[in-house]
């Protein structure tokens, strides 16, 4: 019973941990808007936001933090070959896809969240391409893979404990027999 309620609560923090870097990375947008700029018509110039920059920055080491806790405390669920996939559980076969899909938005969302910091970070005006919105897409990624990677930490559990009950009652008929 009790390490049913630890799943719960590592779910319940990668969760946490993914919406509270949506949450941040949404603030770090606005308050990047709320920066002096100047826009004719792509080309945009505009002062950097050191509060944008410290909310980014909090949101990708958030977002990663999640990332690490989900797959360390889930363990390595990987398919190797078609036949493979064919014989595997339900829930392996839901880790497999979750992991991967998780990775990519991973990836993804780690890729805009960075840039989107980086554009803050500087001590002088930046002129260039306008890349709004980098912040808060980054965001809603995160929301995105809280989601994926909830599904692959428990899925990986389940799979885990899957083949744990499967080699139990083998050895045990293994000992009987010797």
């Amino acid at each position: 019973m009790a390490t049913k309620n630890i799943y719960y609560l590592v779910g319940l923090l990668i969760i946490i941990t993914d919406v509270v870097a949506g949450i941040l990375s949404i603030e770090a947008e606005i308050a990047q808007n709320k920066a002096k700029n100047l826009r004719v018509w792509i080309l945009e110039c505009r002062d950097p936001s050191h509060e944008a920059f410290k909310l980014g920055l909090a949101a990708t080491i958030l977002l990663t933090l999640a990332h690490v806790t989900a797959f360390m405390l889930g363990g390595c669920i990987c398919i190797w070959s078609k036949e493979e996939l064919d014989q595997s559980s339900n829930n392996k076969q839901l880790a497999a896809a979750s992991h991967v899909l998780s990775w990519v938005i991973m990836v993804i969302a780690f890729s805009m969240l960075i840039s989107g910091t980086l554009s803050n970070s500087r001590s002088r005006q930046n002129c260039g391409i306008s890349n709004n919105h980098l912040l808060s897409i980054g965001g809603i990624l995160c929301f995105v893979h809280g989601l994926f990677a909830v599904a692959y930490y428990i899925s990986a559990t389940a799979a885990t404990q899957e083949e744990k009950k499967l080699k139990q009652p083998a050895s045990a008929t293994a000992a009987a027999n010797a």
